[in-house]
């Protein structure tokens, strides 16, 4: 009969039906196997890819933070700097790391250096550069045409030191020098002992009694204190008033009493040297 499939046929094609199911369903569960898989890869990669922040432990300091030295200028006609003046450091000095210009055009020259006590809250940069200019202003030391210095390295031999120390220091180092420098048991007056013009601290902060009854400037104490003790290192000695009322000679110790005369803070005076009689 025509349309009639015979049963060999009929059983073909019902085996080719089911194989062809078989195939279809593996590869749709194959094809979800692979979805599956292209999700969680990138995430794997991602999450390798990024490492954990690293912990860093900063142990906390046990010790204070010490205040920098700084630079103690007074302003313009000021007396005294306001404020505590260390009364002692750690008796450890810090020296000046360049060398300055020769200060002078002729004359023997002398090097010097200059040093300032850890713990005083001073710039030793700061105090180098006013020594340096007070010792090579043409009213010091230099202006008589017979002398020269030079600030030189701490590294640097020198002929002597200027040292800023704390009264506490500075009175120990006078006395081993042989200069008792006490007034009422505290270290006052700033002194020389050889190759050593040492600065108190609280002179060079707070000035002198005649200075302050005088209203005289704290510069210009500062003036006279350098070259005072730079004076006793060149070989100067104590001196006296020449006449009441006028400028006192420069080794008159003017941080005590100016002895009639008025505060001045230069070795010379015009075209000469302002003395007094000897001491």
């Amino acid at each position: 009969m025509i349309g009639e499939i015979s049963p060999d046929r009929w059983r073909r094609w019902w085996l080719a039906l089911l194989v062809l199911t078989a195939v279809v369903a593996s590869g749709f569960i194959a094809g979800r196997g692979l979805s599956s898989s292209a999700s969680t890869v990138p995430s794997a990669a991602v999450t390798s890819a990024t490492p954990a922040p690293a912990v860093v432990s900063v142990p906390p300091s046990s010790a204070p933070v010490a205040a920098p030295p700084r630079e103690n200028t007074p302003a313009v006609g000021e007396l005294s700097l306001p404020g505590a003046v260390p009364a002692r450091g750690n008796g450890q000095f810090g020296y000046a790391s360049t060398n300055g210009p020769i200060l002078g055009g002729t004359g023997a020259r002398r090097r010097f250096h200059v040093a300032v006590e850890q713990g005083s809250g001073e710039d030793v940069t700061a105090f180098a550069n006013t020594v340096a200019a007070i010792l090579g202003d043409p009213r010091s030391w230099i202006g008589g045409g017979r002398l020269r210095l030079q600030m030189v390295a701490g590294a640097a031999k020198a002929d002597f030191t200027v040292y800023l120390a704390t009264r506490e220091t500075a009175g120990r180092m006078c006395l081993r020098g042989g200069t008792n420098i006490k007034i009422n048991g505290v270290p006052y007056t700033s002194c020389r002992t050889t190759g050593r013009a040492i600065i108190n601290l609280d002179r060079w902060r707070l000035s002198s009694r005649p200075y302050l009854t005088a209203r005289v400037p704290l510069t210009t104490y500062r003036e006279y204190v350098i070259n005072h003790e730079v004076g006793h290192e060149l070989g100067h000695r104590h001196e006296g008033c020449p006449r009441p009322g006028g400028p006192a000679p420069v080794m008159v110790q003017q941080t005590l009493t100016t002895r009639g005369c008025v505060p001045y803070a230069w070795p010379r005076q015009g075209n000469g040297f302002l003395t007094g009689p000897a001491r």
